[in-house]
This record gives structure tokens, sequence and C-alpha cells, in this order.
């Protein structure tokens, strides 16, 4: 199962967020999410258990806790949507 893993702290790492799921399960990922242009964390990561008993136990203990003095919001992540294409301009118009 993906897991979502919100509101944390920038200085946060992705031993940070294993090390908070291990607690729970089997980790088989984990990782904050960072700006491509600066490398600063963005404020959330991503965490995949394989076992989704382990996965819904470590959501229920963990979704309000404080993480590196930050309460982290967690569920489960939602599949990622197509979004619309990022164009500039009015096609009819030429610009």
């Amino acid at each position: 199962m993906n897991i979502y893993v919100g509101n944390l702290s920038f200085d946060c790492l992705d031993e940070d967020l294993r090390t908070a799921f291990s607690a729970h399960g089997q980790v088989d990922s984990a990782r904050v999410i960072s700006d491509k242009y600066t490398g600063k964390s963005r404020g959330f990561g991503f965490v995949e258990m394989a076992n989704d008993s382990e996965a819904q136990a470590a959501i229920a203990a963990l979704n309000g806790t404080e993480l590196k003095g930050r309460e982290i919001k967690v569920n489960e992540a939602r599949p990622k949507t197509q979004s619309r294409p990022r164009g500039g301009g009015d096609r009819e118009r030429g610009w």
C-alpha cells in the first residue's frame, strides 16, 4: 500500500520516515519529496508497505502524531490523476 505523509518538517529525511513506519511493519520504501530545482523538501512524502494490514495500522497509529516537531497527516495515497496539459496562450488566436 502506498501511504501519503503530509505536513513534514523540512528537516525530515527519508530515513526518518522509514524509522517511524518500520515500528508498525516492513517498509519497502520511504521517500520525502523534494523540489527538483532547489533540492529542498516540499513538506510531504510517501511510504510503501507491502502488507495492507500493517499499513493500515501505521496510518491509524501515526496520523496526528509529531515527527521532527510537526504534527503529520497520514493517509492512504490516492492514485495519481491525469492533469490537463500545461500550455500557455490561446490556440485559436495563435498565442
